[in-house]
C-alpha cells in the first residue's frame, strides 16, 4: 500500500463512520448557536461600557468566540480517528493491510487535519457573517470582511482548530482511549489556563503559545498588549503540537498494536 492508497483508505474509513458526520453536524449547530448567544446581547455591553471598553471593542472577536466550544468538538473528531479502531480491535486489521506504522499514522493525521481545516474554516466564516449581522441589528460598530485584520482572524481561526485536531490525533495515539485523551485535551485547553497564575514566573512564557491563551489571540483584530504577535503565538502552538505528534509516532512504533 503506497501513500496515496493509505490516504484514500483513511478517508473512506472516516467518512463511513456515522460519528464523523454527527460530530461535524454538532460542530456547526453548536458553533453557530454559540455565536448567536454571544452576539445577540453584545449591544447591551457596548452601550453600558466605559469609553475604554468601547475603544477596545472588537466585533470580530465577539463572532469568533465559538472557538471555545468548537475546539473540543474538533478534538473529539481527531481523537476518534485513532481511538475508534483501538476500541473495536480493528487496528490489528488496519496494520495487517498497512504494516508501515509511520505511513499509517501520518495518513490519519493528514486526513483528520484536512477535515478539521475545512469544517473549522466554514464555521469561522459562518460565525463571522452571522455575528456581524446580529451586531449590525443592534446599531453597534460591526466589522466587514475587508476590514484590517478580519480575514487574518478568520483564517487564523481555521488554523487554530486544525492544530487542535492534530493535537487530538497525537493524544489519541498515545493514550489509545477516547475518554482519557478527551480528559487530557480538556485539561490542556481549559484547566491549565485557569490555573496559570499558580505556575512559577519562569514558566509564564509557555502560555504565549498555549491554546485559549496566547494562541487564541489570533481571533482578535484589536492588538492585545499581552500577546502583540498573534501569528507568532499560533506558530508556537503548532510547534508544541508537532512535539506531541512526534511522541505519538515513537509510541505507536514501539507498541505491539
Amino acid at each position: 500500500m503506497n501513500t496515496v492508497n493509505a490516504l484514500q483508505a483513511e478517508w473512506i474509513k472516516l467518512r463511513s463512520l456515522r460519528s464523523t458526520w454527527y460530530t461535524i453536524g454538532c460542530l456547526m449547530v453548536l458553533g453557530v448557536g454559540i455565536t448567536v448567544l454571544s452576539t445577540s446581547k453584545a449591544g447591551e455591553d457596548y452601550w453600558s461600557g466605559t469609553a475604554a471598553d468601547r475603544a477596545a471593542w472588537d466585533p470580530t472577536t465577539h463572532s469568533l468566540k465559538t472557538f471555545i466550544v468548537a475546539q473540543l468538538i474538533i478534538g473529539v473528531l481527531g481523537i476518534l480517528v485513532v481511538t475508534s479502531e483501538f476500541a473495536t480491535g480493528l487496528m490489528q486489521t488496519t496494520l495487517s493491510a498497512n504494516p508501515r506504522r509511520n505511513r499509517l499514522l501520518a495518513a490519519k493525521a493528514v486526513i483528520a487535519t484536512a477535515v478539521a481545516a475545512v469544517a473549522g474554516q466554514l464555521l469561522m466564516f459562518a460565525s463571522f457573517f452571522i455575528g456581524q449581522a446580529l451586531l449590525a441589528g443592534q446599531h453597534v460598530p460591526y466589522a466587514h470582511l475587508g476590514d484590517p485584520g478580519v480575514l487574518k482572524a478568520i483564517v487564523g481561526g481555521g488554523l487554530y482548530l486544525s492544530a487542535i485536531a492534530l493535537l487530538a490525533v497525537g493524544l489519541g495515539t498515545i493514550l489509545r482511549a477516547t475518554a482519557g485523551a478527551l480528559a487530557v485535551l480538556v485539561g490542556i485547553v481549559f484547566l491549565v489556563p485557569a490555573l496559570g497564575g499558580l505556575f512559577p514566573s519562569w514558566m509564564q512564557g509557555v502560555f504565549d503559545f498555549w491554546p485559549t491563551l496566547g494562541a487564541a489571540a489570533i481571533f482578535g483584530t484589536v492588538p492585545d498588549p499581552d500577546f502583540p504577535h498573534p501569528w507568532l503565538n499560533i506558530g508556537g502552538l503548532w510547534v508544541g503540537v508537532a512535539a506531541v505528534l512526534v511522541a505519538a509516532f515513537v509510541v505507536f512504533r514501539r507498541r505491539d498494536v
